[in-house]
């Protein structure tokens, strides 16, 4: 086959950041605030010859090493800036066999046009720090298709020689040990997995995703694809080597193929190649009418057990199956199995005390020293079992929920109130909670039902234990609550909330509650405001609300005076403001900086001081003290992504001010404790956490400040 005029990728240095000595002392101590996993763990890769040495990947959090001295994760990524965010999503890992200090990731989150090119990074002290190689193609860490794998693979006798398959832009290779990659072939645009057999050079198995799916393979090193005519036309989505040669190959089918994995599977199989190289199905069970599911994880211990997962089953749910003889007979390890997840309550709510095995198994792997361990993903964190030899005597194979410092709630806001909870925080997909100790995971305020998506909380800056949350229900589209989180009352939709028969648009809002707790307001994206005074159970129009635009328009509240609200009209290039509840708005602030379409601005009130603004954009920061004073503009600071405010430096004085951005042309988390005059750099370069989507300083303790890093949960951060 005619192989491609090469197109070359140079490597870059990813940043000074992940060059540093990783022994320096951070500006800040940085700790997770414990919850515990709740997002989707696609990928498991143990090194073949480096005893203990396991890493595991998510969609949008990043990747982790496994310590088992301790029982926890070392978050990797955490070293990527603002520009670099996007490569916290990793569609694929991959080890040297011959160097156990060598790791290897593919990142990027998304394959449209307008998001960021993807990159291969490169370590060889096992992820401490890094080296990037830019591709000239999107990486699509969080798209369908992203729980197949790997598709990052090195050439097991030649650690130079690396191949990634691509999201739709064929096989790509490197020849010097990913500084560079050279787009090899496109025979096969869409690729699942690639795989080379041990002990080989040159031989590689790839998946193909295509309109006519399949598994391939090339003896010359990926130059040339032959497809294997003798299995099923289904994507690849797993494959494994036993130590005695047998291949393994789990599949799924489904109407658009490269979007299959972790949803939209219909069909699927399993396969064997023997040593001689006859094919056989050696499936467990088939998908039953109506009830279409694939198959996924599949790995093989080095006692022989062999072990594969179903995905995209949603009744009775995924599982494992688990097989001593080589796929002749089949175990189901949901009839065999318990699961602790002691230590987590807010998963023994989101699965109601049941003991299932989880949804999205995208992928297990079984320890290579240790036929006993064995770790599987799903959709909401990992489990790993260390007794799974009791299958065979059909005692209960004992899971654990080892996501200790494995991080992945993504966080849409945090709040951290003047009395009341610590903190207080929404997550997508997994609702939130309230934090009375950020050294432990919530035992109550747990917001429920924990299977929805919440998209902000607020709190009464005069009565701080009036909390308001704003969740993605049909029917109910918050709650309130009197009792700082400890309990819930529904607040009830509008009466035209879908009569445009496009609520889905309306979801990601906010609600807003005044400084005493009389009054709501809720800025629904692409809808009017509306305001509440009876807790949301009705609601009216706001008068005077900001016309134009098709972006959310955050609405906030002055936390020192009842009734004020602010929203920042983006249009009109104004701050209007609310003195009556939210029934109606004006201008109060005018002749802002324009903002292009694409730009955010929002705007922050100062918890206890009346009337005094903030307003971050792209055009910097500008800050009105109190009423009657024009915004200006604080000269030192290029860019603000973020802002929060915390106890202050001195009793009495002005509340620090915690900032993500660009001070002076630096990037970084900063604070102030003079008003903005000066600032202190409070992260270090192996501390940037990508992209960051909340910031909250503590109110009772100076120098501490929460922050939500992107996919990672919530972190604390102390001087």
């Amino acid at each position: 086959m005619k192989i491609l005029k090469a197109l070359c990728v140079a490597a870059t240095c990813l940043s000074a950041a992940l060059a540093v000595n990783t022994h320096a002392a951070p500006a800040y101590r940085w700790q997770s605030v414990p919850w515990g996993g709740a997002g989707f763990v696609d990928g498991f890769v143990y090194h073949p010859h480096q005893q203990g040495l396991l890493y595991a990947r998510t969609d949008i959090g990043g990747m982790y090493r496994w310590d088992g001295q301790s029982q926890t994760w070392t978050p990797l990524l955490d070293a990527l800036g603002h520009d670099d965010a996007d490569l916290m999503g990793v569609i694929s890992m991959a080890v040297d066999p011959q160097d156990p200090q060598k790791l290897y990731a593919a990142c990027g989150l998304y394959i449209n046009q307008w998001a960021r090119k993807g990159a291969i990074l490169r370590s060889e002290d096992q992820g401490h720090t890094w080296l990037k190689t830019e591709l000239p193609i999107g990486v699509g860490g969080n798209m369908d298709g992203r729980g197949t794998g790997e598709r990052l693979v090195v050439d097991p006798k030649n650690g130079k020689t690396i191949y990634f398959g691509s999201n739709l832009d064929g096989l790509w290779r490197s020849v010097d040990g990913g500084a560079s990659f050279t787009r090899l072939n496109d025979s096969v645009k869409a690729i699942s997995l690639v795989a080379a057999q041990p002990d080989t050079q040159g031989v590689l198995f790839v998946g193909s995703a295509d309109d006519k799916p399949g598994l391939y393979i090339s003896s010359d090193g990926g130059a040339s694809l032959v497809r294997v005519e003798a299995i099923p036309q289904q994507v690849p989505q797993h494959l494994a080597f036993a130590t005695d040669g047998t291949l393994y190959v789990a599949f799924a089918s489904g109407k658009t193929p490269r979007e299959i994995n972790p949803s939209n599977a219909t069909g699927g199989s399993v396969w064997k190649r023997d040593r001689t190289g006859k094919w056989s199905e050696i499936t467990p069970i088939r998908s039953e009418e109506g009830k279409g599911f694939g198959y996924s994880g599949v790995d093989v211990g080095p006692d022989g057990t062999l072990a594969v997962s179903t995905i995209d089953r949603w009744w009775p749910g995924d599982d494992i199956f688990i097989s001593t003889d080589a796929g002749l007979h089949w175990i189901a390890l949901s009839e065999k199995s318990r699961h602790n997840a002691t230590g987590y309550p807010w998963l023994m709510s989101y699965t109601k005390g049941e003991d299932r095995m989880g949804h999205w198994i995208a992928d297990l792997k079984i320890n290579p020293f240790n036929a006993d361990e064995m770790i599987y993903g799903t959709g909401y964190g990992l489990w790993m079992s260390q007794d799974l030899a009791a299958v065979r005597s059909g005692h209960p194979v004992e899971f654990k929920f080892n996501v200790g410092n494995f991080e992945e709630a993504a966080t849409t806001q945090l709040v951290s109130p003047l009395g009341g909870a610590t903190v207080l925080a929404t997550f997508l997909d997994v609702a939130g909670a309230a934090w009375d100790d950020v050294t432990a995971g919530p035992k109550t305020g747990l917001f429920q039902p924990p299977t929805e998506a919440n998209y902000s909380v607020d709190y009464a800056g005069l009565r701080p234990d009036y909390v308001v949350r704003r969740a993605s229900s049909d029917a109910v589209v918050g709650y309130a609550s009197d009792t700082g989180g400890a309990d819930w009352a529904p607040i009830t939709p509008l009466p035209d909330y879908f009569k445009d028969g496009k609520a889905g648009w309306h979801r990601r809002s906010s609600i807003a509650v005044s400084a005493a707790g009389t009054s709501l307001v809720w800025g629904a994206e692409n809808m009017a405001g509306y305001y509440s005074t009876d807790s949301g159970k009705t609601w009216k129009t706001s008068a005077g609300w900001p016309q134009g635009s098709d972006r959310p328009l955050p609405v906030v509240s002055d936390k020192a005076i009842d009734r004020v609200f602010y929203v920042y009209d983006r249009v009109g290039k104004a701050i209007d403001i609310s003195v009556d509840g939210g029934a109606s708005f004006k201008p109060v602030i005018t002749g802002l900086p324009a903002l292009e379409t694409w730009q955010n601005g929002d705007i922050y009130v100062v918890p206890g001081r009346a009337r005094d603004l903030w307003l971050v954009a792209t055009f910097g920061l500008l800050h009105s003290a109190k009423a009657g004073d024009p915004m200006t503009s604080i000269a030192t600071v290029d860019t603000v992504w973020k802002l929060g405010f915390g106890a202050p430096a001195k009793t009495e004085g002005y509340p620090a001010i915690y900032l993500w951005g660009i001070v002076k042309g630096q990037e970084g988390l900063w604070r102030s404790d003079d008003e903005a005059r000066s600032w202190t750099r409070i992260n270090d370069d192996m501390h940037q956490f990508g992209h960051i989507d909340a910031v909250a300083g503590d109110p009772l303790e100076y120098g501490t400040v929460y922050i939500a890093p992107g996919g990672r949960g919530i972190m604390v951060g102390r001087a």
